[in-house]
């Protein structure tokens, strides 16, 4: 099976929110460096977006905080390919330090172009398509309901 390159980050001390953990925009913020590292992957990076004007679109996400983490942490993200069709793809990042999953993130994006939502090139398509992989068990969960006060 294919899979997509792992992406590596470490924590900056400018991440630490006021109780000495990443603070959560920089969770957000690794996993865009881990989306733009899977874009450069499959041919949607830098000299796409030139000469084509056409980019991913993020249209939804959900992100899970599962633990805290430390300045100076080294950061791993995998990144899978959930489903990939004409314009829509659906990917996830899972974030860890060493082997303790830190955060995920689900993504739904949309292939854009000047005049909107346009369908991938052939050769970016098939290259999604052939990172498809099973879904991790986390994926496809909605925030959970908060019940009613009595």
């Amino acid at each position: 099976m294919t899979r997509l390159p792992l992406f590596e980050q470490t924590v900056r001390p400018e991440w630490i929110d006021y109780n000495g953990h990443m603070s959560e925009a920089f969770y957000v913020l690794v996993f865009g460096h881990a989306t733009d590292a899977m874009m450069d992957e499959v041919g949607l990076g830098p000299a796409y977006r030139e000469d084509t004007g056409c980019s991913l679109y993020t249209v939804e996400a959900h992100v899970r905080y599962l633990d805290e983490v430390a300045e100076g942490a080294p950061l791993t993200v995998r990144t899978r390919v959930l489903g990939a069709a004409g314009k829509k793809l659906r990917f996830a990042h899972e974030m860890s330090v060493g082997e303790r999953p830190v955060a995920t993130s689900e993504l739904f994006a949309l292939h854009v172009g000047a005049e909107g939502s346009t369908p991938f090139p052939e050769a970016v398509r098939a290259r999604l398509e052939a990172l498809v992989e099973e879904p991790p068990e986390w994926a496809g969960r909605a925030v959970a309901p908060v019940g009613r006060a009595g």
